[in-house]
């Protein structure tokens, strides 16, 4: 039987919730989504207009569809998730597999022991986690082993077998490290309440355990048996030093999780705290890449889904900095105050010093990827129509009204392009006037790119405020080029991005990598303006007005500051004196120009 074609099938979808699987014409999966009512999904992927690129290619590869009807959205999102992992499609977001992740494992069996492990065996045994690294597995079990005194070899103690006193005990026994179960030292009771002891610090509920360890101090300090209640104080420290390390938050916020996202043009972090008995007891980040532009809620739910499955979360509320739906039996909370808000807080913290770290990484391991991130965000953040690869940045220097100059400073892929960099003298206005000079210095440059046919930036950045942006708004009207460079001021007080037209600033964050460029463009025009403005000042103080009179060169300057020593005194000097000292022909016609200064 031919299968139908997309159209016929949008007739025929039902409005159920459902997951739905789009495959190319080589019957390869390239999208799996889920929808709450399958028909209006489905049909508004070919009925609406795309602003966005990705999805406008993914519709044209759409050759044909499947769907899988489930009882509810909740349903779906659980399949959609399952889907996603088993098929890889091209245009989903990914999220990593957990089959590398360590777990502990208490195994079901006489005297249990306990270790690490990377597979789940479903025997009976005792699995937690997994842990987002091996270091925490090692580090608890190391504590574990300090507190309590369990077995580690894979002998079976089975009734029968300790009886016939098949094993002998070992040097563990001998150096305090086990309680030798294979010679029946140490009752099955007992021992199980030490593992009774080591589940709940595997949880994070430290208190029994430090009540219990407290009471068999007491108990051997009374018993005058001093060495062994140092040994119990030992264990009691070291079982408080760890619970010092977990972030201690509420006694009264108890197996409840905390997911919180952070996200870019391309990326989205998703930062996960697991809380048990008022402490942080496991915390993990995931980087989720964005594949047709999904919202911070599309991806924080997916990610809600994937980690709970992942790291085996049985709790019943999770936080969350905004609403998601993720059916009845989990209580989603928005906290607004207090310890709970605090938490959201701490866990943005985390997945924001997550993404700084992938940054400092990307810079290093992968500069392009970085470059674009940062193209990308400078383009989000400054509302442009492209992407600002060629930045130029303009900036007067006068000192006391005196040399008036300008510097355009030239940034290519958010690194300064020192060989365009340029230097103005200016040559219209007559005194200070930043407004007038900033007119000028726009328009010479950029009629000369126009002019030799130079590539124009695609950004604009003005050192002021106001009143500059508009002079150089000017020159851009003057030259055409009005609507084909976009063009910002930013007044250095309190770091004001100021539009065109728009009285009101915008303010960016002062973190931000955006304004840190725009930053140092600002500084690299000003420092690259400096040098000429003190040439010219250096070069200026070097002239003296003695230069200007006609038949004095280098010789008779220095023969006459040698004898009356300043400019002053020269002009002030008889005419006789000046006769003596340069010659009667010379030395008249030289006062008489003396005279004139």
């Amino acid at each position: 039987m031919k299968l139908p074609t997309i159209s016929i099938q949008f007739k025929t979808l039902p409005t159920d919730p459902g997951v739905y699987q789009y495959f190319d014409k080589n019957d390869t999966v390239i999208y799996i989504g889920k929808a709450k009512n399958l028909k209006r999904r489905v049909t508004s992927y070919f009925t609406k207009v795309h602003d966005n690129a990705k999805t406008r290619i993914l519709v044209k590869k759409i050759h044909r569809m499947e769907y899988i009807v489930v009882p509810s959205e909740v349903d779906a999102l659980l399949l959609e998730n399952n889907l996603i992992k088993k098929y890889r499609p091209r245009y989903n977001i990914l999220l990593k597999d957990d089959k590398t992740y360590p777990w502990i494992c208490i195994k079901k069996e006489p005297f249990p022991r306990v270790f690490s492990t990377r597979k789940v065996i479903r025997d009976g045994s005792s699995y937690f986690g997994p842990y987002p690294n091996v270091k925490t597995v090692y580090t608890l079990l190391e504590l574990i082993r300090g507190l309590y005194p369990i077995r580690t070899c894979n002998y079976d103690l089975s009734e029968e077998k300790v009886q016939k006193q098949s094993y002998k005990i070992c040097l563990e026994y001998h150096i305090g490290n086990c309680l030798a179960p294979c010679e029946a030292r140490v009752s099955e009771k007992d021992y199980e309440e030490n593992i009774a002891g080591i589940q709940n610090i595997i949880k994070g509920n430290f208190r029994q355990s430090l009540d219990r360890l407290k009471s068999q101090m007491e108990e051997y300090s009374n018993a005058m048996e001093f060495e062994r209640a140092q040994q119990v104080k030992e264990k009691l420290e070291s079982l408080v030093n760890y619970q010092a390390k977990s972030t201690v938050v509420s006694p009264k916020i108890t197996n409840v999780d905390v997911f919180s996202i952070i996200s870019d043009e391309s990326y989205g972090y998703v930062n996960f705290f697991k809380v048990a008995f008022g402490s942080i007891i496991m915390s993990h980040t995931v980087e989720i890449k964005k594949k047709l532009e999904e919202s911070d809620a599309e991806m924080l739910r997916l990610a809600i889904v994937d980690l709970r499955q992942r790291f085996n979360s049985q709790s019943k509320e999770i936080y969350v900095p905004f609403e998601i739906d993720l059916g009845p039996k989990i209580k989603v909370t928005i906290p607004i105050l207090g310890d709970k808000k605090k938490l959201v807080e701490l866990s943005e913290r985390n997945a924001k010093f997550f993404r700084l770290e992938r940054f400092k990484q990307m810079k290093i391991v992968e500069p392009e990827r970085h470059v674009k991130r940062l193209i990308n965000q400078m383009k989000t953040d400054l509302r442009l129509n492209v992407e600002p690869v060629h930045i130029e940045c303009f900036d007067n220097s006068n000192i006391q009204g005196t040399n008036p100059t300008a510097a355009c400073v030239v940034f290519r892929n958010g690194k300064p392009f020192k060989k365009d960099y340029r230097h103005f003298k200016i040559k219209t206005v007559e005194g200070p006037d930043d407004f007038a000079s900033m007119e000028e210095v726009v328009h010479r440059r950029y009629k000369r790119l126009l002019d030799e046919g130079q590539s124009l930036p695609q950004l604009i950045v003005i050192d002021g405020g106001k009143g500059q942006l508009s002079s150089a708004v000017k020159s851009l009207n003057r030259l055409g080029l009005r609507g084909q460079i976009a063009i910002i001021g930013i007044a250095k007080r309190l770091e004001e991005i100021y539009y065109p037209g728009d009285s009101i600033p915008m303010y960016l964050d002062k973190k931000s990598e955006t304004l840190k460029i725009i930053q140092q463009l600002r500084n690299e025009a000003h420092r690259f303006g400096l040098t000429l403005h003190r040439k010219i000042r250096s070069k200026s103080a070097l002239n003296s007005p003695l230069d200007g009179i006609e038949g004095i060169g280098p010789k008779t300057k220095e023969l006459l500051l040698m004898e009356f020593k300043s400019l002053k005194r020269i002009k002030a000097a008889p005419q006789e004196a000046i006769i003596k000292l340069l010659g009667n022909v010379k030395g008249v016609k030289i006062y008489q120009k003396l005279q004139l200064l």
